[in-house]
């Protein structure tokens, strides 16, 4: 057994996944089960959510697990053994109004992991994909005139 070791990863900095996924193998030796479970969500008009916000919304829900899983995947690999998760959204598979950054980056990690999944069964590493309907998330309040007072986290 191992003592829980806190690491803090904001999934939608891609610059420090790496750096935290080092460190995480080096503390450990290996991980045998990942599951990607972070996102961001946004509410609004396609017309009145900014490219920027989207950009984060897609970073935090496709790149940000794809980076992690990335990083993680070739010590998988090598043991040939372990098990990735991805706790996704029905939005994954549905568009709904008001939520076109959010399902966008849904729609894309799934088509991301089940590509993996194909890809994985030669090394006997399993990957899933979870879409539950409609989770409960907070709400982040943030000052007046902020894009970021829409993000749920």
């Amino acid at each position: 057994t191992y003592a829980p070791k806190l690491m803090l990863l904001d999934i939608s900095d891609i610059n420090c996944i790496q750096d935290v996924a080092k460190e995480i193998l080096n503390c450990y030796g290996c991980v045998d089960i990942l599951i990607n479970n972070a996102s961001m969500k946004v509410k609004g008009a396609v017309q009145s959510i900014s490219l920027e916000l989207d950009k984060k919304i897609m970073d935090a829900n496709y790149f940000g697990p794809i980076t992690l899983t990335k990083a993680i995947l070739p010590n998988m690999i090598s043991r040939r053994t372990g098990q990735i998760v991805l706790i996704n959204n029905i939005q994954g598979k549905v568009g709904i109004p008001f939520r076109a950054a959010y399902a966008a980056s849904k729609h894309a990690a799934v088509g991301f992991f089940d590509c993996l999944r194909a890809e994985m069964e030669e090394f006997d590493i399993s990957v899933s994909t979870v879409n539950p309907t409609f989770i409960c998330s907070y709400h982040r309040q943030s000052a007046p005139g902020n894009w970021e007072a829409s993000i749920w986290k």
